[in-house]
């Protein structure tokens, strides 16, 4: 199966912006301009994060999500402020062909199994936004909620609030629930730039049968290949490097290609 590589458009306002471990956020763009460059690079998909929608307790941004859409041709995914069917409904009307969906799941799992029940689960896409936490002894971990495989943290509210989910095991039951996908953000990593949570990607590529996007910490072209190979993820997204120009989807393929890593050239 082909490995695919995916920018990540953070929105707030509007506007294309980007920070460190989910704070510090900075405008780097327009949406749109950056959606066709990415389109005509070769990406394989693009996702769409109304990052302060749900913290907000507002809706998705449709216009801008549409604007987005009538641009490109690739797949594209629409989070943020997805909180009832009608609200996948309306993103997907707007152009999206897959939303994504954090707060919600975890406040209405039930979104999760009606979402694939009248949509499709290919259009479910469920993010994980996920810290690390410190080591706990394993009786104070409170079965499904603590964390008896991983020890990492499922966070809401565009990473300000912690749930007490264990990552791992919540994967397994959003799997179960009819998810057609995951994308487990690795809060620690973040636009840090110095690679992937590879134990946090594979642990859950390995808990789970469907697809896994490996989100957080992307800086330079050994981090692609490590996550893809090591970290068995079905797919790398990024944002920092590709908004700054350090890195061109097309130099991130052609490096894994030589490496044997398959890609859509």
């Amino acid at each position: 199966m082909l490995k695919r590589i995916i920018p990540c458009l953070d929105i707030k306002e509007g506007r294309v912006v980007k920070g460190v471990k989910f704070v510090g956020l900075r405008d780097v763009g327009d949406p749109v301009e950056h959606a066709r460059i990415y389109d005509a690079e070769g990406a394989d998909e693009l996702v769409f994060l109304d990052i302060t929608a749900s913290h907000e307790r507002r809706g998705t941004m449709l216009d801008a999500a549409r604007r987005v859409a009538e641009a490109i041709s690739i797949p594209f995914a629409v989070g943020g402020g997805i909180r009832a069917l009608d609200d996948i409904a309306a993103v997907l009307e707007a152009g999206a062909d897959k939303i994504s969906i954090s707060t919600a799941a975890v406040e209405k799992p039930d979104i999760i199994s009606e979402g694939a029940k009248r949509f499709g689960s290919q259009c479910i896409v469920v993010a994980i936004d996920a810290k690390r936490r410190l080591e706990l002894p394993p009786q104070s971990w409170g079965g499904s909620r603590g964390g008896a495989e991983g020890s990492w943290e499922v966070y809401v509210h565009g990473g300000r609030t912690p749930t007490g989910l264990d990552a791992v095991e919540w994967a397994k039951e959003v799997e179960e629930r009819g998810a057609g996908e995951l994308l487990p953000t690795s809060m620690d990593c973040d636009g840090m730039q110095e690679g992937y949570d590879i134990e946090l990607t594979r642990a859950i590529a390995e808990a789970v049968s469907i697809p896994v996007i490996a989100s957080g910490g992307a800086g330079k072209l050994e981090h692609f290949h490590q996550v893809l190979t090591v970290g068995k993820a079905d797919a790398a997204l990024a944002a920092s490097l590709f908004h700054y120009k350090q890195l061109t989807i097309a130099q991130v393929k052609e490096y894994l290609a030589a490496r044997g890593v398959p890609v859509r050239l």
